[in-house]
């Protein structure tokens, strides 16, 4: 397969904080690569340093067939980027911010693909920036970065600040962008939705890419936290069948959390043996999961 992105050995460091460790992945052409991990991890500062926006310590990078740092024109020219912090001239309506984005591309676009994409997400091309909240000017983020077909697509956050319905219509056009040729490269925190989108994933934590794998492997690491209560006193012995599923905390007499992780079909036909007067789950953060997960940097 041909490969869109080819980064080995990254390192970038801010001063002393080293954000970029060896960071080393490939893209293949076609594909939709997941970039996965908790925020602070080093997903925005891959991201930058493949467009040449920020300038790694050491390490190579290349973007289709090209070194960013010696050709950023033309690495730019065929991507379509939608960075994590999204600013624009408030004081421009939509339609002109998309104007302009179109401008520095040579005035090639064909304006029905943006009507149509704004229909896509209800967006109003006619609002001045400034009016708009962070859902909607995400929106125009996506618009600009999916206008012009790019063949590469680099996403930093791409749903962030949208509702869960538009959520899934981003999920919708990103699909329908790789079934036309796209290869697509996006970073999330979001496991459900990197599962959703995703050929493969590597998931980056302090730094370090700690693991490359297939979407399907995320199951394992998803947790849910559930504290139920019970109708009645519960000595703590007696959940000795729930144990083999999960972590047992006593809250109080008639109350324990427990934490499940993957699937939670046998917790709760075990659960099911006793009386219960309420229960409640809770999807502990991205973060929560890794500190887990990854206990000491290192797979548990």
């Amino acid at each position: 397969m041909n490969k869109i992105i080819e980064i080995e050995n990254l390192t970038k460091n801010y001063g002393k904080v080293k954000a970029l460790k060896g960071v080393t992945l490939d893209v293949n052409q076609g594909e939709v690569f997941g970039f996965l991990g908790p925020n602070g991890a080093g997903k925005t500062t891959t991201i930058r340093c493949m467009l040449d926006m920020i300038r790694p310590q050491g390490g190579s990078i290349r973007v289709l067939g090209y070194d960013p740092q010696k050709d950023p024109v033309a690495v730019r020219a065929k991507v379509g980027y939608l960075p994590g912090e999204l600013n624009l001239e408030g004081n421009l309506k939509v339609s002109q911010v998309l104007h302009y984005f179109n401008d520095l591309r040579g005035n090639q676009l064909d304006w029905g693909r943006v009507k149509a994409l704004a229909a896509q997400l209800e967006l109003d091309l006619n609002v001045a920036i400034k009016n708009m909240s962070k859902g909607n000017k995400q929106k125009v983020g996506v618009v600009q970065a999916l206008m012009h077909r790019p063949e590469l697509l680099i996403l930093d956050e791409p749903t962030s600040g949208l509702d869960p319905l538009m959520q899934h219509q981003v999920y919708r056009l990103l699909k329908e962008a790789n079934r036309e040729g796209a290869t697509i490269f996006f970073s999330s925190h979001i496991i459900k939705e990197v599962e959703g989108l995703a050929n493969r994933i590597a998931i980056i934590r302090d730094g370090v890419i700690v693991e490359e794998a297939d979407p399907s492997q995320l199951m394992t690491m998803e947790m849910r936290r559930i504290r139920v209560r019970f109708i009645d006193a519960v000595p703590e012995e007696s959940l000795a069948p729930l144990a083999q599923f999960s972590k047992v905390h006593r809250e109080r007499q008639d109350m324990y959390s427990f934490q499940v992780k993957g699937e939670v079909d046998g917790f709760i036909k075990a659960l099911a043996a006793y009386p219960i007067a309420d229960l409640d789950v809770e999807r502990p953060s991205l973060e929560e999961v890794f500190l887990t997960y990854y206990a000491a940097g290192g797979k548990e």
